[in-house]
């Protein structure tokens, strides 16, 4: 509290100076000559208690305009909100999707996004007191999650690139869609560290690593600005979800977690630190509870941590209504006015969705808690504002937008990183990629020409021509005449029965290209809670088994699908299974059975051209697991860097994953060599290594180093990546890798929560995944 009053008395002073330097006919706060830290001091004292807290209200977007024709309009509910409440930020404005029952018919497309945007600007500049600008925040884990924007695959498949410098395309374009249509700031990327498959939302993480995803983290953020608002189109880039919400009991979306503090420090920070270090402004708490404590009043995470050990300048957000969670869920708020309170100094500055915030100017006014907590909050939101530039220009051009959202590159790109996602499980004897001059190849499955179901959750409604199914990318390949398609079964819905017209134009086949897995699909029967999670409803036959929300028991495929596929089996004609999938399903049968395996996550809208070019070798597949494949759900957690012992395997099965971390194919052969380890200094290594490509394609390699400490203070992961590179070979061409060990790899969180270099011998294994590792050498620090 001392702290708070001293920043608050260097405020006013500041505040005063202001007033001396600013222009006489014109506010301080307007004038753009002057430093922020005054404009900000000035508008923060001319502000009631009641606009402050306003600012601290982000409630949703989508009812807050009409569309007359080409033109839009602030709605009397946005009108009455302004008036009634001051909210500073709209979340979702240009969300489309079934719970916003906002469709291609009456939704915005992106013209018409940034005159909606114009148009609540121009009302809160014109019609309130201050005429303090507001901000747009926007989904945007995998795309801007509006009408028109370009889809992505989903944060699982971006992760199988293992590529920073294609993750940070995608944040470019991300951000550049949402600027241009007046949006300001991006939620995503997801930094879930993912254990439990049966969790909904792996589909939006970077997978199991904190490595990995902490790397692919800082690329997407800084794709999105990198921390510079000052750039035209920089967006806030808001990390999710704060924290080990990836883990929760169960598998259930928004459950206890049960997670140790060095476990907390050591996997689960990690990545959320890298990619504030790289620009992040914005971070999202999460839905669950870590030992008892909501993750949305936790004072260690949110302020002590995240403020004071990490210096974190920019504002928390709540996860949707997760401010009401602490009293109506948590249930250790008597009321939603305490959930307020705990949360707002606990250290989160804004209250998405809810109305809980509303509560903070009597809690204020009746002495439960000092303003200046609502000062230091509303400070970190308006000094983003101003460092946007957002008082000078709070207009987009409209014209701009129609051009910029979804242009050709952006598609192109989208193709691009779809292809670089896709992951190639088994190939006997070399049966991919297929001739172009097959004679009949039969297309089969639930996930063979169905739109919707390659592009995963938080999408908004495509229009058809803009998705590329599977059936769509092998028709480029290949004339009609020489493919035909039957859908053979549902997702989920046992109804659907095609299986014996599957057989037969299997029989009429060469080969048989069957695609499966699940979906994350909305619909507009689908029923939905308040925070937008679908509800799974017994009866329920969408396709949907997947997305925040739907949490799986299970890993197997549902419906007749696995029937579907031993039917096909049999016929004996040569079976290549692709999965479309939001998580590792089950694939036992698959990866014994079938002549070729694939996963394509969920690809986006290029996913079935991406997958069409893998299938008939325009691309060499290269992406690599970035979340181990269980055998079985009795396994989960299956991870890779588990902490020593190692495992032993149980009565009915191994205990090794089916495919393990960093697992991926290639239609050529590269060959390890020439492990060399330079000492630079006594914590710092240089590592290099030869890799040739020694079979008959051009394709691309992707070189994982792992360490393990072979004694330790505390226990210790018996491998953990540390450093991996994606390149280039041509068929016979060698390069030498190069990585630099530095103090950073050798740190451990030691029995104090400190993080240490402790003096002793590590392994250095190089590879090309988790459980293929092809060099090894040990090393000594001191």
């Amino acid at each position: 509290m001392i702290k708070r009053l001293y920043i608050l008395v260097i405020v006013q002073m500041v505040c005063t100076l202001g007033f001396t330097q600013s222009s006489p006919s014109l506010p301080a706060y307007k004038d753009p000559s002057l430093s922020i830290d005054i404009r900000l001091s000035d508008l923060l004292s001319r502000m009631t208690l009641e606009e402050k807290v306003g600012q601290l209200l982000c409630p949703l977007g989508w009812e807050m305009y009409e569309i007359h024709g080409s033109e839009v309009h602030p709605s009397g509910k946005f009108k009455q909100l302004i008036k009634e409440r001051n909210a500073g930020m709209l979340w979702a404005t240009y969300r489309a999707d079934p719970w916003t029952k906002k469709t291609l018919a009456n939704g915005l497309n992106p013209e018409l996004a940034a005159k909606a945007g114009n148009a609540l600007q121009k009302y809160v500049m014109e019609n309130t007191r201050l005429g303090i600008p507001m901000f747009l925040a926007e989904e945007a884990p995998h795309g801007h999650m509006a009408i028109g924007a370009t889809v992505f695959p989903t944060g699982i498949g971006m992760a199988a690139t293992w590529s920073p410098e294609l993750v940070k395309e995608v944040g470019r374009v991300i951000a550049k869609e949402i600027r241009s249509q007046g949006g300001h700031i991006s939620y995503g990327p997801v930094l879930d560290l993912t254990r439990d498959s049966r969790w909904s939302r792996v589909e939006e993480t970077f997978g199991e690593d904190p490595v990995l995803s902490g790397i692919l983290g800082a690329s997407m953020v800084d794709g999105l600005g990198g921390g510079n608002l000052s750039q035209k189109y920089a967006t806030i880039a808001t990390l999710k979800h704060f924290l080990a919400y990836a883990v929760p009991e169960g598998g259930q979306n928004g459950n206890y977690v049960s997670v140790g503090i060095r476990d907390l420090h050591q996997n689960f920070l990690p990545p959320f630190r890298k990619a504030i270090d790289a620009g992040a402004l914005s971070v999202m708490t999460s839905y669950n509870s870590i030992d008892g404590i909501p993750c949305t009043s936790n004072h260690y995470l949110l302020t002590q941590l995240l403020r004071n050990e990490w210096k974190f300048r920019g504002f928390v957000v709540s996860d949707l209504y997760s401010i009401e969670g602490i009293h109506e869920s948590h249930f250790v708020a008597p009321t939603k006015e305490n959930a307020a309170i705990q949360s707002v100094t606990a250290g989160v500055d804004v209250d998405l969705g809810g109305d809980a915030y509303t509560n903070l100017c009597h809690a204020v006014q009746s002495g439960q808690m000092d303003k200046t907590v609502i000062d230091t909050a509303v400070c970190r939101v308006l000094r983003m504002k101003f460092e946007m530039g957002l008082f000078e220009h709070p207009y987009v051009d409209p014209r701009i937008a129609a051009k910029t959202v979804r242009r050709k590159e952006h598609i192109e790109l989208a193709r691009k990183i779809a292809q670089s996602s896709i992951t190639l499980l088994k190939n006997e004897n070399s049966i991919l990629p297929l001739s172009k001059t097959i004679n009949k190849v039969a297309v089969i499955g639930p996930n063979a020409d169905n739109r919707y179901n390659m592009l995963g959750d938080y999408t908004a409604p495509q229009e058809d021509s803009n998705v590329k199914t599977v059936l769509d990318g092998i028709l480029t390949k290949l004339s009609p005449s020489r493919v035909e398609y039957v859908r053979g079964c549902a997702i989920r819905d046992t109804t659907v029965n095609e299986i014996e017209q599957a057989i037969e134009a299997a029989r009429r086949s060469e080969v048989v290209i069957v695609v499966v897995g699940g979906s994350s699909a909305r619909d507009f029967k689908t029923s939905y809670k308040e925070t937008g999670a679908a509800v799974a409803e017994e009866g329920s036959v969408s396709d949907m088994e997947c997305g925040e929300g739907f949490d799986r028991a299970s890993l197997s495929l549902l419906g007749r699908q696995q029937e579907l596929l031993e039917s096909l089996q049999k016929t004996g004609k040569p079976l290549i299974v692709v999965y479309i999938e939001g998580r590792p399903l089950e694939k036992n049968w698959a990866s014994e059975y079938a002549d070729a395996l694939l996963t394509a996550y969920y690809p986006g809208q290029e996913g079935g051209n991406a997958i069409a070019d893998v299938l008939f070798g325009d691309y060499n597949p290269s992406g690599r697991l970035p979340i181990s494949v269980p055998r079985s759900v009795g396994q989960i957690p299956v991870y890779y860097n588990k902490k020593a012992p190692r495992n032993h395997d149980y009565v009915e099965v191994s205990s090794s994953p089916l495919y393990s971390f960093g697992y991926g194919m290639s239609y050529t052969t590269f060959e390890y060599s020439d492990l060399q380890v330079v000492q630079k200094s006594a914590r710092c290594f240089e590592v290099s290594f030869k890799v040739k490509n020694t079979g008959k394609y051009d394709g691309e390699e992707v070189s994982q180093l792992y360490m393990r400490d072979e004694y330790a203070s505390v226990v210790q992961p018996m491998e953990q990546l540390k450093h991996f590179e994606r390149f280039h070979l041509k068929k016979g061409e060698e390069k030498k890798v190069t990585f630099v060990l530095t103090e950073e790899d050798f740190f451990l969180v030691n029995y104090t929560l400190k993080k240490v270099v402790e003096s002793g011998t590590f392994q250095v294994m190089i590879g090309s995944s988790s459980d293929d590792i092809r060099l090894e050498k040990s090393i000594s620090v001191e």
